[in-house]
């Protein structure tokens, strides 16, 4: 286990993932004390990304739940496996055995369904696993009322077995874009932090991490421009994810810096909205090529 945040930020390093100091800090107490790290920035930006990261360091199962509008108990705790109940009533009925204790095994352990919030609370993992849950802000405010036993106390109610408690409290990472206010229950209950869009600095080391053989001019070119399009309120700004994959059409291109025909060709690679395509092609691209090509230098 890292013994400081200092050294928890080196580890994350070398395994691809860097963080700043503010980040690795909070993640740190999070690891130490057990509590809920709520996670909020724009999308891409490498929230669920550090999870994964944690996971790997650890070597520590990674248990995700991503969350949707209308997410209910049924997909993120426990369900019910209802066609091998019936098979097992039925099976009872041909042999004329049932009684009242088979039937009450009906809803036991051996009919349970787990789901990602039972499996990370009820684990016999020797490493406590990593809990992602994903964009939680998509969720309703009933799903955030359900979570607050568990981020409290970690521990579920199934009425049909009563609570049950974790033995080994996993580490909780949860995220959030940000499309809508949490409620301050969920937040009382964790830390946060928030991460923002990186410099042109950062992003090219992020760059330069995380796709191989990447040109050095390209990655600090790339993340200039890209910086450049934060900075023209498009309808969705590009996240660090969308640089990466960016960086990586390019190289696969065999491009070792920026043109405007390679810009041109590979822009769908970073822009997700055909608006912003457009407003971009509409625009100087030649000088924004210019611009990332002589800020890099």
């Amino acid at each position: 286990m890292p013994s400081s945040a200092e050294q928890l930020q080196e580890d994350l390093v070398a395994h691809g993932y860097l963080a700043d100091r503010g980040l690795a800090t909070v993640l740190s107490i999070a690891i130490d004390l057990r509590k809920p790290l709520l996670l909020e920035g724009e999308a891409g930006v490498g929230k669920t990304e550090l999870a994964k990261t944690v996971a790997e360091l650890r070597g520590a199962r990674l248990i995700r739940l991503q969350c949707y509008e209308g997410i209910d108990v049924a997909h993120a705790l426990y369900d019910w496996n209802y066609a091998r109940q019936m098979l097992h009533i039925r099976t009872l009925e041909a042999n004329e055995s049932a009684h009242a204790g088979q039937v009450d095994e009906l809803f036991g352990p051996a009919f349970l369904v787990r789901r990602p919030l039972l499996e990370a609370i009820d684990h016999e993992d020797s490493e406590p696993p990593i809990l992602l849950i994903d964009e939680i802000d998509r969720a309703d405010d009933e799903f955030e009322a359900f979570l607050l036993e568990l981020l409290s106390d970690f521990q579920v109610t199934i009425p049909e077995l009563g609570t049950i408690s974790a033995k080994q409290r996993p580490i909780v990472i949860m995220t959030s874009n940000r499309t809508r206010e949490l409620h301050d229950a969920l937040k009382r209950r964790c830390l946060y932090h928030w991460i923002d869009h990186p410099s042109p600095v950062r992003e090219a080391a992020i760059v330069r991490a995380r796709v191989e053989g990447a040109a050095e001019p390209l990655a600090r070119q790339a993340a200039n421009f890209v910086a450049s399009l934060r900075d023209m309120g498009l309808s969705r700004a590009p996240g660090v994810a969308e640089t990466i994959d960016w960086v990586e059409s390019l190289a696969a291109l065999d491009e070792t810096v920026l043109t405007e025909e390679s810009v041109d060709a590979t822009l769908g690679a970073v822009l997700k909205e055909r608006e912003d395509l457009d407003r971009v092609r509409r625009g100087d691209l030649a000088a924004m090529v210019a611009a990332a090509t002589e800020e890099a230098e």
